[in-house]
C-alpha cells in the first residue's frame, strides 16, 4: 500500500491548503520583486526569493564540518544519557541537550536486533502532544525482530560510530570542534591556513562556534521549523570514513512531536539512506523503515568492498586495503575495481524524500581505501606502478583524509520567502525549482584556492533541478580540468574538459557525483574564476535547452534566474609543492585510474534481463507518476509491491526507458553501481563509457538518451531496495518501485515493515507475475 495518497498529505498537516499561507503563484508574466517581468514559474508557485541587500560573492563558502568517529568501547557505557524531550510540542531540544547526547559515549550499546527492551525516553510527552497514553514504544525505531537484525553482525561488528541529531535550526556551538581529524592544527585547517578562519569574520578562528543557519550574513536566520539539519547546524555535515573499517551511526529523531511544526513542509518521521553504499538491506534506508520523533535507528555500514565472497577472498591485493594514520595499508578482502569515494546521506522518507532533503536532511560521505587515501605524495603510483595510491590532490599532513585540496561540494537551487525562510510548494508534483543557487548552504559564496591542483567533490542536491556546469576565468575564457569520478566511483581514466564531445561537464542530474581536478597554478594570485550554470529550466519537469555562455556573460540572457554564475574562486600564492597526481598521466591510452569490472558475452547473454518504463501510464492527477516493469501496467508506487527479486550473486541486465514524453528523470538504483552499455543502442559518451553508476539520466536533456541499458552484479547482502527517480518530486508522487535481493530459489516475498508511534510491526507483500524470471516470461504470457 502507499503509506497516504496526495491529500491525506495535506490532512496531516492539519488541513489542506489554507494552513500553509502560500504566496500567490508567479506565472509567466508576473511582476519580479526587482520590477522586472517573470518569464518562467521560477520559483515554484511563488514570487521572487529577496536578497536583503546581499551582493554575490561576499561570503566566505563554508568548509564541511565532519562528524568525527569514535572507537565503540568493548563494554557498555555507564552513561546513561538519553535525548531529552523537547519543551513543547512544536519545537526541538535545546541545543545543550542535544550536544550532550553528540558528544557522550555510546549507550545502550548497539544490538543485533532492533532494541526494542527499552522504551521511547519522550513516551510521555509524546503522549501529552498526540492526546493519548501510549501502550508501548521502543528506544529503537528500526523495526524489530529477524528481518531487520543486522546481517553478518559477528563478521562485520561495527568498530567506529558516531551520533547525530536530526533537529531544528540553532547557531553551532562548536560542538564537534575536537572531533575534526585536522583539529585546526594542520594544513590550511591549521593556523595561518586558507580554512582556518571558518567564516571570514573575527571570532571564527579554528572553530564553527557562532555560525548561525543563515544563507548570507545580510538575510535573517532560518528559524528552527523552515530548515532540520543533522545536529540542527551548519556547516553541512561530512563523514570520513575507511575500507575495512565496519561503522554504526545512531541517527536521533529530535523533530517536533507534532507534525505540523514544520513551517508548511518537511515530515517529522525519517529514513536514512546511505547513497550508494554497499550495504545490507536493514541499513540502506528502506523508504518504509521510518522512526520516530524521541527514537534513535542504529545504522551498521560494513564498508567492505562489493565481491568480499568471491574475488580477493584471502586479502592478498595491495589496491585493496584501508590507509592507516602511519601510511601503511592494511589488506582488505574484496574487488579494489568495486572502489568508491564520493558519497552522501540523506532522508528516504517514503513520500516525503523531496521536502526532507531540501530542508536540510542531507550529509556528504568520503570513502577512503588504499587507491584513494587523501595523501600525496606518498607511495604514488605516479613515481611507480608498483605503487597503488592514485595520491589525488589532499595534502600531506596525516596518513590519511586530507582536505587540504580536496574540497565537499553541494550545489542546489533554494528558494525564500519574504521573510527570509525557506519555501517549498507541497502541491507540485512536476518537480519544485528555486530561484537562487546555494552551495554549502550558502548563497553565492566565494572560496580561496592556492595555486595548484585541487579536487572537487561536486555533488547535485537539488530536488529538480539538472545542472550544467562551466568554470571560466574573469575574461569569460573556459578553464581547462579533468573529469576523474563519476557518481562517487573513480573512472578508468581521467576525460579532459573541454573535449570533442563535451566542452563543459555533462549534464548533472539530481543525486550524480562529478568529482573533478582543477589546476589553479596556470592562474596568478589575485585571480577569480567562476562555476556558472548554463542549463534553463522552465518548469520542474525537466530542463529546457542549454544557454550559449556568451549569452550568460554578455547579460543578453535574461530567463531562468538560477542560470549565470554562482561560485567563485579567489586564487592565493602557493609556497609549497604540489604532490598530487597530474590527471593528464591518466587519460585513455595512457595509465589506468581504477579499471572497470569486464563481462564475458556469454555472462551478458545468460543474465536475466529486466525492463523499466518511467512515464506517467496510469498514473493519477494526485500521483501522475508511474513504472511499468517488463512491459506489464504502469504502476504507482507500493511499498509492499516486489517488482523483482535478482538472486545473491547474479548479474542482470536492466533497461530503463523514458515513456514520458518531454520530461526528464534521473533514475537511481540502491545498493549496487551498474555500467552503463549502451544509450538507445550506441556506445555511452566518455564520462560513462569509463564509470560505474548509481544514477541513470533518460530524456531529451542534453548528454542524455530516451533508453539506457546496464549491467549490475549483485552481491554479499539481502533484504528490500527501492529503485526510483531522484527527481524527488516525482519520487514522492510516485515514480518509485521495490526490489528484493533473495537467495536462489525462494518463492515467498519478504514482509513490509510498517507501524507508527507504539511500534512497528509486518504486513505482507505481494509480488508482480516477473518478480523472480525477468522480462523473458513477461514476452510469453
Amino acid at each position: 500500500m502507499r503509506k497516504q495518497g496526495f491529500w491525506g498529505i495535506a490532512a496531516v498537516f492539519g488541513c489542506a491548503v489554507s494552513l500553509f499561507s502560500f504566496p500567490a503563484f508567479a506565472k509567466g508574466g508576473d511582476d519580479a520583486a526587482d520590477g522586472s517581468v517573470r518569464k518562467y514559474d521560477i520559483p515554484t508557485g511563488a514570487t521572487a526569493s529577496p536578497l536583503f541587500g546581499a551582493r554575490p560573492f561576499t561570503q566566505k563558502m563554508l568548509q564541511f564540518e565532519e562528524f568525527g568517529t569514535r572507537a565503540i568501547p568493548p563494554e557498555e557505557s555507564t552513561n546513561s544519557v538519553t535525548l531529552a524531550p523537547p519543551a513543547d510540542c512544536k519545537s526541538s531540544p535545546l541545543g545543550w541537550q542535544i550536544d550532550k547526547v553528540i558528544n557522550q559515549k555510546l549507550w545502550p550499546a548497539p544490538m543485533r536486533e532492533a532494541n526494542t527492551y527499552r522504551p521511547n525516553p519522550w513516551q510521555m510527552k509524546i503522549g501529552n502532544c498526540i492526546g493519548y497514553t501510549l501502550k508501548t514504544s521502543a528506544i529503537e525505531g528500526r523495526p524489530p525482530g529477524e528481518l531487520y537484525a543486522h546481517q553478518r553482525y559477528d563478521e562485520f561488528t561495527p568498530q567506529r560510530f558516531f551520533t547525530s541529531v536530526q533537529a531544528g535550526a540553532r547557531m553551532n556551538t562548536g560542538a564537534r570542534d575536537v572531533w575534526q581529524k585536522h583539529q585546526y592544527s594542520k594544513g590550511e585547517f591549521g593556523p595561518g591556513g586558507l580554512y582556518y578562519n571558518t567564516t571570514g569574520y573575527t571570532g571564527s578562528d579554528g572553530t564553527t562556534n557562532g555560525i548561525t543557519p543563515r544563507l548570507h550574513p545580510l538575510m535573517p536566520a532560518q528559524n528552527a521549523n523552515s530548515v532540520w539539519t543533522f545536529d540542527g547546524t551548519l556547516p553541512p555535515k561530512l563523514l570520513m570514513a575507511r575500507y575495512g573499517e565496519p561503522l554504526l551511526f545512531r541517527h536521533y529523531n529530535g523533530l517536533p512531536i507534532d507534525v505540523s511544526a514544520n513551517n508548511g513542509f518537511g515530515h517529522h518521521t525519517i529514513t536514512t539512506h546511505e547513497h550508494n553504499g554497499h550495504n545490507p538491506a536493514e541499513s540502506d534506508g528502506f523508504a518504509a523503515a521510518y522512526f520516530y520523533p524521541g527514537q534513535y535507528y542504529d545504522y551498521r555500514w560494513p564498508m567492505q568492498l562489493a565481491g568480499y565472497d568471491s574475488i580477493n577472498t584471502d586479502a592478498s591485493d595491495p589496491h585493496a586495503g584501508m590507509p592507516e594514520a602511519n601510511g601503511t595499508i592494511t589488506k582488505i578482502r574484496g574487488d579494489w575495481r568495486e572502489t568508491m569515494s564520493t558519497h552522501w546521506f540523506h532522508d528516504h522518507m517514503l513520500d516525503f524524500t523531496a521536502q526532507n532533503v531540501y530542508k536540510g536532511n542531507a550529509a556528504m560521505m568520503n570513502y577512503y581505501s588504499a587507491v584513494d587515501r587523501g595523501r600525496e605524495g606518498s607511495q604514488c603510483n605516479y613515481s611507480s606502478s608498483a605503487n597503488v595510491n592514485l595520491c589525488l590532490p589532499s595534502g600531506t599532513a596525516m596518513g590519511w583524509g586530507n582536505r587540504d585540496y580536496d574540497i565537499n561540494l553541494v550545489m542546489a537551487d533554494k528558494a525564500w520567502d519574504k521573510n527570509g525562510q525557506l519555501f517549498f510548494n507541497i502541491f507540485n508534483t512536476d518537480g519544485f525549482l528555486g530561484d537562487q543557487m546555494t552551495v554549502n548552504w550558502l548563497w553565492k559564496p566565494y572560496v580561496d584556492v592556492r595555486s595548484r591542483r585541487y579536487r572537487f567533490r561536486i555533488l547535485n542536491g537539488s530536488v529538480s533541478r539538472y545542472l550544467k556546469l562551466a568554470l571560466v576565468d574573469a575574461t569569460g575564457k573556459r578553464v581547462p580540468y579533468w573529469m576523474i569520478a563519476n557518481d562517487g566511483n573513480l573512472m578508468e581514466h581521467a576525460i579532459p574538459f573541454p573535449n570533442a564531445q563535451s566542452q563543459d561537464l555533462p549534464t548533472q542530474g539530481i543525486a550524480e557525483r562529478f568529482d573533478i581536478v582543477v589546476d589553479f597554478s596556470q592562474f596568478q594570485p589575485g585571480t577569480k574564476l567562476y562555476f556558472i550554470n548554463t542549463l534553463e529550466h522552465r518548469e520542474g519537469a525537466g530542463p529546457k535547452e542549454e544557454i550559449p555562455l556568451a549569452d550568460i556573460l554578455s547579460g543578453k540572457y535574461q530567463g531562468d534566474p538560477a542560470v549565470g554564475k554562482f561560485m567563485e574562486f579567489r586564487v592565493k600564492e602557493y609556497a609549497g609543492t604540489d604532490l598530487s597526481m597530474n590527471p593528464a598521466d591518466y587519460v585513455e591510452g595512457k595509465k589506468k585510474m581504477v579499471p572497470r569490472a569486464t563481462f564475458t558475452a556469454a555472462e551478458l547473454a545468460s543474465a536475466r534481463k529486466r525492463s523499466f518504463e518511467f512515464g506517467r501510464s496510469g498514473g493519477t492527477d494526485e500521483e501522475p507518476w508511474t513504472i511499468k516493469v517488463d512491459g506489464g501496467h504502469g504502476d504507482i508506487a507500493d511499498i509492499n509491491r516486489v517488482s523483482a527479486a535478482p538472486d545473491v550473486g547474479s548479474l542482470e541486465v536492466w533497461t530503463i526507458k523514458n515513456t514520458s514524453g518531454g520530461w526528464s528523470h534521473p533514475v537511481h538504483v540502491h545498493f549496487e553501481e551498474g555500467q552503463i552499455l549502451d544509450r538507445d543502442g550506441k556506445a555511452p559518451p566518455l564520462w560513462e563509457k569509463w564509470a560505474r553508476k548509481d544514477v541513470y539520466r533518460v530524456g531529451p536533456e542534453p548528454n542524455s538518451s530516451g533508453t539506457v541499458t546496464m549491467a549490475i552484479r549483485f552481491r554479499e547482502f539481502l533484504g528490500s531496495y527501492v529503485e526510483h527517480c531522484h527527481n524527488t518530486q516525482h519520487e514522492d508522487h510516485a515514480m518509485l518501485l521495490r526490489w528484493d535481493v533473495m537467495h536462489p530459489g525462494e518463492a515467498i516475498a519478504i514482509p513490509t515493515p510498517e507501524g507508527g508511534w507504539e511500534g512497528m510491526f509486518y504486513e505482507p507483500s505481494y509480488v508482480l507475475p516477473t518478480w523472480r524470471t525477468g522480462i523473458t516470461a513477461a514476452a510469453t504470457r
